[in-house]
């Protein structure tokens, strides 16, 4: 049996597509009745920001989550990245590309010890990259009480704000990665090998893949995703922040993502469309609730219950498919 043959369906799940069309359309009638307005240029704008930076975590979590495993260190990679960037730049315009080759390869090295713990000492995920997480805590509140570092003015200015129409580059560069991730998935052998690992790590040893590498790859590749996403986050700061990170819940919110957009959390079935629908879905509520000025509290209730019913619905077609 080759590992090809492990694959399920890879197509996103429409279902996550269907909420954000109704929630943005229920969304515009809330708002407009209280008398704003949701779809002007500066909440459109606003919103894609907003999943700019939860996409670019979100897509690599979903790549260690379809192989079965899981981050909890991405908020602190986060916050690292935006100080490494931060204070690699200095605010020198000729020093951004070795400030992104540095948090590519810092949040890699990350990745790699992740990875590494999972598949060469056997540590369960949750526990592991959580321990890392902690590990990177400590160094940041140790070492920082505030903001440093100075973002180079052209970065700020083309990733941070500049766009295309009303689209931001951020989220073009989102789209980009988005793009390299479904063809990995859909179209290389570590795509195919992930979601074999994902599937039945056991079935895909015994076909000749490599799971140990597939897993220690997929863990580097989700902390660069983060590390993108620090930079991203230093050129909307213009500095490096040690708690943007853990402040922007962005841990769970890429999870929360990753499940509404329709990847199982046990491994093997989802994609990357569904998470950046996933995305959009998070986003859109934000922005209509900010709208609204409904209360925080509320909003983070609603955002459970969301996550509750996907995982559910998601829960009950998988058993329908059983049966």
């Amino acid at each position: 049996m080759s590992a090809l043959s492990l694959l399920p369906a890879r197509r996103p799940v429409p279902g996550v597509f269907v909420a954000l069309t109704l929630t943005l359309a229920i969304g515009w009638l809330v708002v407009l009745l209280d008398g704003g307005q949701l779809f002007n240029q500066s909440t459109t704008v606003s919103l894609l920001h907003v999943a700019a930076g939860l996409g670019l975590v979100a897509v690599g979590q979903t790549l260690v989550i379809l192989g079965g495993s899981l981050d909890l260190s991405v908020a602190y990679v986060i916050s690292l990245s935006t100080l490494v960037a931060a204070e690699t730049m200095n605010g020198s315009d000729g020093a951004v590309l070795p400030a992104i080759g540095l948090v590519l390869a810092v949040s890699a090295g990350i990745g790699l010890f992740n990875g590494l713990l999972v598949t060469k000492l056997r540590v369960n995920a949750f526990i592991a990259t959580l321990g890392v997480g902690l590990l990177l805590k400590g160094y940041l509140d140790n070492g920082y009480d505030g903001p440093a570092g100075t973002t180079a003015p052209s970065l700020v200015q083309s990733l941070g704000y500049q766009r295309v129409g009303p689209v931001p580059v951020s989220f073009l560069l989102l789209v980009a990665v988005t793009a390299a991730a479904w063809f990995a998935l859909s179209r290389t052998r570590f795509g195919h090998h992930l979601i074999a690992v994902g599937g039945d790590p056991e079935v895909a040893r015994l076909s000749g893949v490599r799971n140990d590498r597939v897993l220690v790859t997929a863990h580097m590749l989700c902390s660069m995703c983060a590390g993108l996403a620090g930079i991203y986050l230093a050129s909307r700061l213009g500095s490096g922040a040690p708690r943007v990170g853990t402040e922007g819940l962005y841990d769970l919110e890429s999870i929360a993502a990753v499940v509404i957009g329709g990847t199982a959390l046990a491994g093997g079935r989802g994609g990357v469309v569904g998470t950046v629908g996933g995305v959009l879905l998070l986003a859109s509520i934000d922005a209509i609730f900010n709208q609204l000025e409904v209360d925080a509290f509320f909003k983070q209730v609603i955002r459970g219950a969301i996550i509750i019913a996907a995982v559910a619905v998601y829960a009950r077609r998988a058993m329908r498919k059983a049966a």
